[in-house]
């Protein structure tokens, strides 16, 4: 997504941040095997892992966008009062050509699991893009 925000000249309109629902790999970078299959497609994964921050992520941010199922139940249960319900959305409701329900975690797998998931992401990113361009 960074990365067709620049080739799109959208830095200073579109803020893009990743963040998980635990804070088991804080200050780490993305694991190594997806900077792997990600460097290959030619993208640099710069982001450090935190830990999403509902009082301060909710609300400055238009969309929460999750990658699975369990996410979502987890960070819509973050939203206790249901105030920003309407801004979390799975990643694949974006998905142009995939029909995928969810992005599934590529850790356990090989490395066609990373390449799926580069795959979805791809898809989902350029349908999210789209969409906001159309705004």
């Amino acid at each position: 997504m960074l990365q067709l925000i620049r080739n799109n000249g959208l830095e200073n309109l579109i803020k893009c941040d990743s963040a998980g629902t635990h804070g088991y790999h804080v200050g780490e970078p993305a694991e190594v095997r997806m900077r792997k299959h990600a460097q290959i497609r030619g993208y640099d994964l710069p982001s450090r892992a935190r830990k999403i921050h509902p009082a301060s992520d909710f609300p400055y941010y238009n969309l929460i966008l999750v990658m699975d199922d369990r996410n979502y139940q987890d960070v819509r249960a973050l939203d206790s009062s249901r105030e920003y319900a309407s801004k979390i959305r799975r990643m694949t409701d974006f998905c142009e050509k995939m029909k995928e329900n969810e992005i599934p975690d590529p850790y356990y797998g090989g490395d066609e699991g990373f390449e799926l998931v580069i795959d979805i992401l791809e898809d989902a990113c350029a349908g999210l893009m789209e969409r906001l361009k159309a705004q």
